[in-house]
């Protein structure tokens, strides 16, 4: 066995060594772990004991080799990509695939599952056991464990076909992100960009193309705008150059369509494949199959819901388009509203209604303040207390990473977590995210606790100054941390139910979400919300156009999120993989009944849609919306408490904790929100939340 000082990532125990890791240790780490795993698995099958003790247990206890390699080199990859980690990276998936499949497809251990869950000790475990138990035979089938010779080597083959193809999409997205840059050099053509964006766009420039110790200027440039969304956001908002906005705006809807990187044939294989493995299963669609495990009992009340939505946003929506064609016509633009026009209109509408600009607000969210905001909020209505680790030796794997220990009102440690927060485009990938390092679990009799990376892509600290947030990425920010705290204040010791861990993914999103609510709540806002330089306090009335700004455009961005799930559904379940319809030409099709405005004749935003080609979200992009109901009415409970209530809110913020946070997969999330709010969620909060509701 490889020790850990010859590969940090044989290590075992304590946090991993990410300082340490190359992307030569990949390879023999993995081939040992598997090999290690290989062997622990053949003598559980060897000897089926089918009790809690004698075969959950011990396959629960294979997990950990896995988190301190397959897991850490799967966070590098996000977070510090290269070309030779990712060779690396390649070059074990297919064997961490197959060893996946092999494990899934144990006939052994299916059978003996079977015979716990028959078994007079069942009915004497707990919840989260006989869950656990539950969807293990269910994975075991979803896994093809039934599957005989020629179907079962086809589903493998599949399996490992999409997995090679969607790690390929992701890299293509990163890749043609990476490739494109507008280097503007015309001082003139910057009139109007917020103080930020200059001082990004500059410091970008000076870093990637001037010479070496040459230092940005944000007044003079050059300046380089990039398809990372805080380049790119901000910069389709203001720029008044309309010639490069719609440049900006086509490099990003046609990224990874054409070229090196071009993702269109990836598609149309992964939804061939993903429907033929579907159907070996028994299932008609691959939609089907993936609503067997969520909350979402079918597609029709999927489908049920969007159009609930769609009715209450589409008269907003229409409305909207025409105050923007409105404010373009008065400003003097006299072409046609195009989509690279929506942002920087919408901007300047939502100026003049609320009279307040990025600008303005960004001196009022140093990140250190928002995380003093958050953690403070955090620490009221869960009872716990979040502090900086001051231990210098905690490995990271850049120098901007942070550590962050969380402790009970007693003072007992709970969890922790690592906050990454800021774009790095050359090595990171986009967006932002919440993932284990480790999961809350057993070992050798103690309790393990949980250790979570909350990783955004925000406005990195220029010209000396801290970073200072966009409103966008405060909510951002508040949305990870929503879904870390689930990670890290769970109750439960069996892994595969603690935390997010056995929660259906259209439910996982309800703990962010919620988080997202107390942005606009008052003391929550003014609580954090402090000039960087003065400490001055963001004035009331700024305070009140923010609130009033809440849902500013709502029914656009109702509509364009229900654009994305249906086409996200019609692809794994209507489209017709053999017809003549195109999935480009099916997306342009959905977007024109869904959107108020023509879909762009060159988009193919399809091949940089990675939440359902590379991300997780196939067949369950719908899950925001369906999440988002829940957290909506979840907020509303503390709405009717009062905010003014202070032991309202405390007492029913802990009922919160006790049961959304802490049961994780336990139960199923119907049961678990039942007993937080006493019954089933509707729509109306979410429509009365976004300015909707008739």
């Amino acid at each position: 066995m490889i020790s850990p000082a010859q590969n940090p990532l044989m290590a075992r125990s304590g946090l991993p060594l990410f300082e340490k890791i190359s992307a030569e240790h990949v390879v023999p780490a993995m081939d040992a772990t598997l090999a290690e795993i290989e062997t622990r698995l053949k003598e559980i099958e060897a000897s089926i004991v089918p009790t809690w003790d004698g075969l959950c247990k011990p396959l629960e206890d294979l997990d950990t080799p896995f988190e301190y390699t397959w897991g850490v080199v799967n966070h590098l990859i996000s977070v510090k990509n290269s070309d030779d980690l990712r060779k690396a990276h390649q070059e074990v998936m297919p064997k961490v695939i197959n060893f996946s499949l092999r494990m899934s497809q144990s006939k052994p251990i299916y059978e003996g599952l079977k015979k716990l869950r028959a078994s007079a000790e069942y009915a004497t475990l707990n919840a989260a056991r006989q869950r656990i138990i539950e969807k293990k035979i269910k994975a075991a089938e979803h896994a093809g464990v039934g599957l005989e010779g020629a179907a079962k080597e086809r589903f493998n083959e599949i399996a490992n076909r999409i997995s090679k193809i969607g790690t390929d999409f992701s890299n293509n997205v990163l890749d043609a992100t990476k490739a494109y840059e507008l280097i503007v050099t015309n001082k003139a053509d910057t009139e109007g960009w917020p103080n930020n964006l200059k001082q990004l766009a500059a410091q970008s420039w000076a870093k990637e193309k001037g010479e070496k110790g040459q230092k940005a200027d944000s007044e003079n440039g050059p300046w380089r705008i990039t398809l990372d969304y805080p380049s790119s956001g901000p910069f389709v908002q203001h720029s008044r150059n309309r010639e490069h906005r719609r440049e900006v705006y086509h490099q990003t809807v046609t990224r990874a369509s054409s070229g090196n990187f071009d993702n269109s044939g990836i598609i149309e294989e992964l939804l061939r494949l993903r429907r033929e493995q579907a159907q070996i299963l028994g299932f008609k669609t691959f939609a089907e199959l993936s609503l067997d495990n969520k909350m979402a009992p079918d597609v029709a009340a999927v489908e049920k819901m969007f159009s609930e939505l769609e009715a209450a946003a589409r008269s907003f929506a229409e409305k909207e388009l025409k105050d923007l064609q409105k404010i373009a016509a008065e400003s003097g633009q006299t072409d046609q509203l195009r989509h690279w026009d929506t942002p920087f209109w919408a901007e300047r509408l939502r100026e003049k209604l609320y009279d307040f600009t990025d600008d303005q607000l960004r001196p009022y969210f140093p990140l250190p303040r928002v995380l003093d905001g958050l953690f403070s909020l955090a620490e009221r209505i869960f009872g716990i207390s979040i502090t900086k680790s001051n231990d210098k030796n905690v490995p990271r794997w850049h120098e901007e990473v942070d550590f962050f220990d969380i402790k009970d009102d007693k003072g007992k440690m709970l969890a922790h977590f690592y906050l990454d927060p800021y774009s790095r485009p050359a090595e990171k990938r986009g967006g932002a995210w919440m993932n284990e390092c480790f999961g809350r679990r057993i070992i050798d009799g103690a309790v393990r606790l949980p250790v979570i990376y909350l990783v955004c892509n925000g406005t990195p600290p220029v010209e000396g100054k801290p970073s200072l947030m966009s409103f966008n990425e405060v909510s951002t920010l508040f949305h990870e941390f929503g879904h870390g705290i689930q990670g890290m204040l769970t109750v439960i010791d069996e892994a595969e139910a603690a935390g997010i861990n056995g929660v259906e993914w259209d439910a996982v999103e309800l703990a962010s979400q919620f988080m997202e609510n107390w942005c606009y709540n008052r003391p929550t806002l003014l609580g954090m919300a402090r000039h960087y330089e003065t400490g001055e306090n963001l004035p009331e009335d700024l305070f009140e156009k923010i609130k009033a700004s809440k849902n500013f455009r709502a029914g656009s961005v109702m509509l364009r999120q229900i654009e994305f799930g249906r086409i996200d559904i019609h692809l794994h379940h209507y489209f017709d993989l053999n017809g003549k319809e195109t999935p480009f030409e099916a997306a342009r099709r959905i977007a024109t009944q869904t959107s108020v405005m023509p879909p762009y004749e060159h988009e193919r935003f399809l091949c940089s849609f990675s939440h359902i080609f590379a991300g997780g979200y196939a067949a369950g992009y719908y899950s925001y919306k369906w999440a988002e109901v829940l957290s909506s009415d979840a907020f509303a409970a503390f709405e009717e408490a009062g905010f003014d209530n202070e032991n309202a809110i405390r007492e029913l913020g802990r009922k919160y904790r006790d049961t959304v946070l802490a049961l994780g997969g336990s139960k199923h999330p119907t049961e678990v929100y039942r007993m937080f709010r006493g019954r089933d969620a509707t729509t109306a909060a979410l429509l009365r939340h976004s300015g909707l509701a008739s």
